[in-house]
């Protein structure tokens, strides 16, 4: 069976895709709560080091790899390796597939909230409307309804359901962030917001918590090591420059990044005495978004306007970033030569049932947030092993330099996929290990929320089946015929 590769309309068509995939929850939901849980300020410093250093890196291969097979993960590995590490793209697309039954559900909180905020539903209580939000009934029914609403969208296809929906859901919420921020700098005590954001209590720098969450979220953040980048890359022209693309993706995604968090850590000093919001901050709450952002419009003129409209954008925010999530996984069984339609409902289906236990306990969803953001490092490993099993210096020449006046990378590049990627995966994972290990009696039991068994547990099953199953995943991955697009 054929399959006819689209191709995004125009550059602006990519950044839009690509920054709709990027900036989700994990900026706006995610990031503040992970910065201030661990030293604010302090955890910046590794976070702008990891975004030079693994994701910018890992985002342009990525784009490369999809350009150069015209595969989803699976069939990439597979292509680029002759067969056998086609496990090692399985384990990409199970990261991410196992982050999108989780994600269904925190875009099913947006979308609530954008309800509540627009009825007056929220009213002076919004801790206590968090608490029935976060799990249970209605975790479950909007969970349904987030899926649902990213499966009519990408079953249109890439240019008329994903980057059409991009043009709209990006803008949108730029601009209702923006806003957002500068209330937030307006009220009493922001200062002390911003000097939590930006004065480094460089103490923090000792703790490898605080590296171990600086990598795992820029990569969650930014996408690398998804394998959405790579999907996406299978829609790019040979004459589309990746290394300008997916540098502009990396930071316009951390300045989303920063935007989220000059509009909630401010807020949060501004509603609270400096003692509970100290607190507060440092307890790594998932809620925050949740319970500080409509106490900060409640202050606001206009407030009863502009909350709708945010938490508006918040949704299209996370819902851009599981529609791209949806087409990973779509793009797989498509590359096994399954109909567009039918593999969207399969994988809708898929994110609706197994998404139902996050729906039901916060517990397994910080779980599982957990164990696949962590797991993200082993995906970015893995594309960094394919590059350079491919051969680093001849992938570059190959896949990456080759737009014509385009940004082009260079020796140091090369370096970073081949050494620094793969030096940085053994240093914080040893260290990571080393220190659990050391501080608590617990870290080797599955049954905890946060340790390193539960960790060990889940990406060893998931790697035992890909291993056994490789010859099968190589063959599906690679069965459809893929129609070379335009240049």
């Amino acid at each position: 069976m054929a399959t006819t590769a689209e191709t995004f309309s125009s550059r602006w068509g990519i950044i839009l895709a690509g920054l709709g995939m990027a900036v989700g929850t994990g900026n706006m939901w995610r990031f503040p709560r992970v910065a201030a849980e661990h030293g604010g300020a302090a955890f910046l410093i590794p976070w702008i080091i990891f975004l030079f250093i693994w994701s910018i890196p890992l985002l342009v291969a990525e784009f490369a790899i999809g350009r150069a097979t015209r595969r989803g993960a699976i069939g990439a590995f597979a292509t680029l390796t002759g067969g056998r590490f086609a496990w090692m793209g399985g384990f990409v697309a199970v990261v991410t597939v196992m982050i999108g039954f989780y994600y269904s559900v925190v875009t099913g909180w947006t979308l609530r909230y954008v309800l509540a905020a627009a009825t007056g539903e929220l009213g002076g209580l919004p801790g206590a409307y968090w608490e029935t939000t976060a799990s249970g009934v209605p975790a479950a029914l909007f969970h349904v309804v987030a899926a649902l609403v990213g499966a009519l969208i990408i079953q249109r296809g890439v240019v008329r359901g994903l980057e059409r929906a991009n043009r709209v859901l990006v803008p949108v919420l730029f601009v209702v962030l923006a806003i957002a921020v500068l209330r937030s700098l307006t009220l009493p005590n922001a200062t002390l917001g911003l000097t939590f954001l930006f004065d480094p209590d460089l103490s923090e720098l000792l703790h490898y918590e605080t590296w171990l969450q600086a990598l795992s979220q820029s990569a969650w953040s930014t996408g690398a090591g998804f394998g959405l980048i790579l999907t996406f890359g299978i829609y790019l022209r040979r004459s589309d420059d990746v290394a300008l693309n997916a540098t502009t993706i990396g930071f316009g995604d951390n300045s989303a990044s920063l935007l989220a968090g000059l509009a909630i850590v401010p807020a949060v000093f501004a509603v609270l005495s400096l003692q509970d919001a100290q607190a507060a901050l440092g307890a790594g709450n998932e809620g925050l978004m949740f319970i500080w952002i409509p106490q900060l419009f409640a202050r606001m003129a206009g407030g009863a306007v502009v909350m709708p409209l945010f938490f508006l954008a918040l949704a299209c925010a996370a819902l851009s970033s599981l529609i791209a999530m949806i087409e990973l996984a779509t793009r797989i069984l498509m590359d096994g030569g399954m109909p567009r339609r039918r593999a969207v409902w399969v994988v809708t289906s898929g994110i609706v049932l197994f998404g139902l236990p996050s729906a039901g306990s916060l517990t397994v969803l910080q779980n599982q947030d957990w164990v696949w953001g962590v797991g993200l490092m082993i995906s970015g490993l893995f594309i960094s092993l394919l590059v350079t099993m491919y051969g680093a210096s001849r992938f570059v020449a190959d896949h990456v330099n080759v737009t014509p006046g385009g940004f082009r990378v260079g020796p140091v590049f090369v370096f970073v996929l081949k050494y620094l990627v793969p030096a940085q995966f053994v240093v914080m994972f040893g260290w990571w290990m080393y220190q659990a290990a050391a501080g608590d009696p617990a870290w080797w039991d599955p049954r905890h929320t946060f340790s390193v068994g539960t960790c060990v547990v889940q990406w060893g099953a998931a790697l035992a089946l890909l291993v056994v199953f490789n010859r099968r995943l190589a063959r599906a991955s690679t069965r459809a015929v893929v129609e070379e697009p335009m240049a």
